[in-house]
């Protein structure tokens, strides 16, 4: 088995945050949690073998995580990713709302892009 602490310091952890930023992400403010799932090191509570990891376990980490703020504040966007339809309902849109919000009994007119 591959040692832990070269996870930590090797090409892993150089791979991850190459990622993170063309994500935009930055590698300094998210945790890198190394764990082995086959031997339950790190996942729920630290571990002795990872002591080469100053960090907190899996768990504890997503426990961190907090939600990220919606931009209620900006207009309604509302990409729709299927348009259904169902013989006894009629036509139904799926989509997610990106920004903005949306309550019950709005009338929102949809038009293409262009």
């Amino acid at each position: 088995m591959e040692e832990f602490s070269s996870v930590v310091n090797g090409s892993y952890f150089t791979g991850v945050s190459t990622y993170l930023n063309k994500v935009e992400y930055s590698p300094d403010e998210i945790p890198f949690v190394p764990i082995s799932d086959f031997e339950i090191d790190n996942m729920i509570e630290r571990s002795t073998n990872l002591d080469c990891s100053k960090g907190s376990s899996l768990l504890e980490a997503l426990d961190l995580i907090s939600e990220p703020k919606r931009p209620t504040d900006k207009p309604l966007r509302l990409p729709l990713k299927h348009v259904y339809k169902i013989g006894s309902i009629g036509t139904v849109s799926v989509g997610h709302v990106g920004t903005g919000l949306i309550k019950p009994g709005m009338v929102i007119t949809f038009g293409t892009i262009g």
